[in-house]
């Protein structure tokens, strides 16, 4: 059954995950009432000769000049020069969440877009039908210019597009889906791109991706303390509460939940390193960090990232900087510093398990025979290898200011690049806790004791009945991402 998504509710980062398939778009008479009094009143303020960014004047640092007196070659004005876009092409399901959030921010109705154009976009999202866009090109301000600009002239039958992940023209593309090229005038071409729909999109997905991890590394932190048989006096409750913050509290709380039950071994030190006694503390400072990126991208879902807006009630059109992504640049530098170290957390913990002199005794490498076998020995290279990755990349985009446009744009907040980049890593993330999930479920197999809390065994036998034990030897990276899968899937 088709999902529906309707415009004139809130947007939520499910509604962007959904969106990769075909989904029925509603726009109900309430948008449509929206939309049709912006496109009147925009018609008003054309007749009286206002000045209008985009539908009467050049771009950028080209304002100045007079645009085209035929607002259709208007749209070829915008959106010509917007052809410059390098790089790979975005993944097509980005791609179409970052058309829903467009269509989103369209319906608020203050864009002053032809109704037709909130339509084209519903309709495209009712087929596999996605623009290809390419990956280098956005500044972040002014919005999504140069991909948003492709997208643009995919829907009009230019450039090219994917349909059932085949990547086609774009005529073709639309042809095939059924689906007729989009006429736009100068004001409509300029709404489509003047907005940060694709660094909202990308930032809410690494959001999302995130929180899962983030879930995961609580649950196998827990699994990890039960089979060597820590204390879990580090997850106390007044210990926690004590220490003031709210994040830790909560994850302490979820924590304790999975270990209910435990039985310590009375074997370990008094202290566990910090990769183990102070995991609530980390997670909890990363679930503080993620609920201010949650408030970021719930107001970015919301609101209207377009110049100038129309306010046909006040009679006025204002011309500003909504387009000016700086919220979402932020919020997705700081899901990186976060990824980066739940991955640092992750890869210690998977180090602290194949280490003989730490694990409790385990073969080294959690190998069944070590030397004429090696166990988890190329997956803890390959874990050591992506948080490299990680933390490589882990510089913050949004203080990159770079003057461009001639001083028009003369500070920029690259939200693009930041959220790209956190959605990039997410991904290398999950391969990091599927990495520990599976060592995990190896250290069973070679002689660690069988986890004494429910909730920690019900992910271990998950993890066993899915995935072998390494006996011998073989190659494990489909092992890493089933592994991954399964603690997500037990983790939502």
């Amino acid at each position: 059954m088709t999902i529906e998504v309707d415009l004139a509710a809130p947007l939520g980062i499910a509604d962007l995950r959904v969106a990769r398939a075909p989904i029925t778009v509603l726009v109900g008479p309430d948008v449509r009432e929206r939309l049709a009094a912006g496109r009147v009143f925009l018609a008003e303020v054309l007749g009286e000769d206002r000045a209008v960014y985009g539908a009467t004047t050049g771009f950028g640092a080209l304002v100045g000049y007079a645009g085209r007196a035929d607002q259709r070659d208007q749209a070829d004005n915008t959106l010509a020069h917007l052809g410059a876009g390098q790089g790979p092409d975005l993944d097509p399901d980005l791609a179409r969440a970052t058309m829903l959030v467009r269509a989103h921010s369209l319906a608020r109705g203050a864009s002053g877009v032809s109704p037709h154009v909130v339509d084209a976009l519903a309709a495209a999202l009712g087929t596999t039908f996605a623009p290809a866009m390419p990956r280098l090109g956005s500044v972040g301000a002014s919005g999504d210019l140069i991909p948003l600009g492709a997208a643009a002239q995919a829907l009009r039958g230019r450039g090219n597009a994917y349909l059932r992940g085949t990547r086609l023209p774009a005529a073709q593309a639309l042809r095939d889906a059924g689906l007729e090229p989009l006429p736009l005038d100068g004001r409509d071409a300029l709404a489509l791109v003047n907005g940060t729909s694709l660094t909202t999109a990308a930032t809410a997905l690494a959001l999302h991706r995130i929180r899962v991890s983030h879930r995961v590394i609580q649950a196998l932190t827990c699994v990890l303390a039960d089979l060597l048989g820590c204390d879990p006096q580090f997850l106390d409750e007044g210990l926690l509460t004590a220490h003031g913050h709210r994040g830790a509290v909560e994850v302490g709380a979820a924590m304790r939940s999975v270990l209910a039950g435990t039985a310590p071994s009375g074997t370990r030190p008094l202290q566990e390193p910090y990769s183990i006694r102070c995991a609530p503390q980390l997670l909890g400072a990363a679930e503080d960090a993620l609920r201010y990126v949650d408030g970021v991208v719930a107001a970015d879902l919301a609101g209207v990232s377009d110049n100038p807006l129309f306010f046909p009630g006040r009679d006025q059109v204002v011309h500003g900087g909504n387009f000016f992504g700086q919220p979402a640049a932020f919020a997705a530098d700081v899901l990186t510093m976060v990824l980066a170290q739940l991955g640092n957390l992750a890869e210690r913990q998977l180090d602290l398990l194949v280490d003989p002199v730490r694990n409790g005794g385990l073969p080294p490498m959690l190998a069944a025979g070590p030397g004429r076998q090696h166990g988890l020995q190329g997956v803890q290279l390959a874990s050591t290898a992506l948080i490299v990755e990680i933390r490589r990349d882990a510089m913050p985009a949004s203080m990159q200011s770079l003057p461009t446009n001639l001083h028009n744009q003369d500070i920029v907040p690259f939200g693009t690049q930041s959220a790209l980049r956190a959605l990039d890593q997410s991904r290398l993330l999950g391969l990091i806790t599927g990495s520990l999930a599976l060592a995990l479920r190896q250290a069973v197999h070679v002689g660690a004791r069988r986890p004494t809390a429910p909730g920690c065994a019900r992910i271990l036998d998950a993890l066993a009945a899915a995935i072998p034990p390494i006996d011998p030897d073989r190659p494990l990276e489909a092992d890493v991402r089933r592994a991954a899968e399964i603690a997500e899937g037990l983790t939502r």
